[in-house]
């Protein structure tokens, strides 16, 4: 019989009878692989889940850090009642949170491995270095760091944005990969600490919230921060109404991306998104909640670290005093030296980027067109058998909900219930 872990509903009893009992293989374990795993446990499909739980969250945001989510929009998905955020803390005693409350960073890691503890269990540290397709109809070859190779029948990634770090063309050769030592470009997702850089003149590019909070970091660490936003203004927040009168509540209805009927939308329906032309579901994508930053750190940056609009690095160089950088901006071109440059420019979604990919199941896999996404069925099938995809990597398809957390309800519920019906008639 299947075991069911603690806070877990009990499993019903599955098989995987047309692939001999094979598990499925979740890679990642942050919060989609998680909700993956724990939704396919209680369903009594085997899975075997490799990765660093809630490593992405431990190892790529400097200390200090907050969520610019809500409270309500960082519950992982657990099969069963008693997995959200706010049992977590009541369980532990703590105070509950609310939407004038910046959740800290090390709060929701502490919640997501506790997820793990009640819903998951065991979560293989092993690296994935190889999925190929094995025989047909037989399902996944998955290989592992340390050499050893098992056979799957079905493959969900859920490494979130590992690899997919974008670093603009003009500073990246001066970026090796990783912080690496004395490197005078890195991206905000190398650094879990920024007080190295006291003292320091570093340049942050971007104007979202990573760059504004990494710069207000790096003032209180002592460095001589200032931001570069190419864009003619910052946008920031609104500071939450907690009693909105129900005008508003009916006007800008409020969502877990924030209010206004198109976000309500977008979340409320992600399968509706997917059904959408190809054109509009792309622009939806890329211009569906632009940069911006967190209300609560505005205090933190304007007036405190400089911030300088409508200005753009059209080249970087290396020399002995640091990292010049030309830059274009409404006043002509400009030069400045700086120590470091932190490029806080994103994430770009490339399946070329998801190394453990084989060539062949790469190229099989078909793209959204005018990206490098996948293509997506309703249950975040791609369109070889058995291979899915979640997180970030289906946000192209299925609309910004997927860059969050708060997608993961969606996602694991989808995923599970098509993998558990394969299960049951194959």
């Amino acid at each position: 019989m299947t075991q069911s872990l603690p806070g877990q509903r009990p499993a019903r009893e599955r098989v995987f009878t047309g692939r001999g009992g094979l598990p499925v293989v979740i890679v990642g374990a942050g919060p989609y692989g998680l909700s993956v795993a724990a939704h396919l446990r209680a369903e009594g499909v085997p899975v075997r889940i490799f990765g660093d739980a809630m490593g992405s969250w431990r190892h790529a945001m400097a200390t200090g850090m907050f969520l610019k989510s809500t409270p309500d929009a960082t519950d992982l998905s657990a099969p069963g009642p008693g997995g959200r955020l706010a049992d977590f803390r009541s369980l532990h005693g703590e105070p509950e949170l609310t939407e004038l409350t910046p959740i800290p960073c090390d709060v929701f890691v502490r919640y997501g491995l506790w997820f793990q503890k009640q819903y998951v269990g065991e979560v293989d540290p092993a690296r994935v270095v190889g999925v190929d397709r094995a025989s047909p109809g037989s399902g996944f070859s998955v290989r592992l760091d340390d050499g050893q190779e098992i056979a799957a029948a079905a493959v969900v990634v859920a490494t979130g944005l590992n690899g997919l770090a974008h670093i603009p063309a003009e500073l990246r050769r001066l970026a090796p990969e990783g912080p690496g030592n004395g490197a005078l470009v890195s991206h905000t997702s190398h650094h879990t600490d920024l007080s190295p850089y006291a003292g320091q003149r570093v340049a942050v590019i971007g104007g979202g919230q990573s760059a504004l909070e990494s710069a207000a970091l790096l003032h209180e660490a002592g460095a001589e921060a200032q931001v570069l936003v190419r864009e003619p203004r910052v946008l920031w927040g609104m500071r939450p109404d907690l009693a909105r009168p129900w005008t508003q509540r009916v006007t800008k209805p409020a969502s877990p991306l924030g209010t206004g009927w198109i976000l309500a939308a977008v979340c409320r329906a992600p399968g509706g998104v997917r059904r959408m032309p190809a054109a509009a579901r792309l622009l939806l994508f890329r211009r569906a909640l632009g940069p911006s930053g967190g209300w609560w750190l505005r205090d933190r940056v304007e007036g405190i670290v400089p911030v300088r609009t409508s200005c753009h690095v059209t080249r970087a160089e290396a020399d002995q005093a640091g990292v010049r950088l030309e830059l274009s901006g409404p006043g002509g071109p400009e030069a400045m030296t700086v120590d470091h440059v932190l490029a806080a420019t994103g994430y770009r979604l490339d399946l070329d980027a998801v190394p453990f990919l084989s060539p062949t199941v790469r190229g099989a896999v078909a793209c959204v067109r005018g990206s490098r996404a996948p293509h997506l069925s309703a249950s975040l099938e791609s369109s070889v058998p058995g291979l899915y995809f979640t997180g970030s990597l289906a946000a192209p398809m299925f609309g910004p909900m997927m860059r969050f957390v708060a997608g993961t309800e969606f996602a694991a519920t989808r995923i599970a219930r098509h993998v558990s019906r394969r299960a049951t008639v194959g």
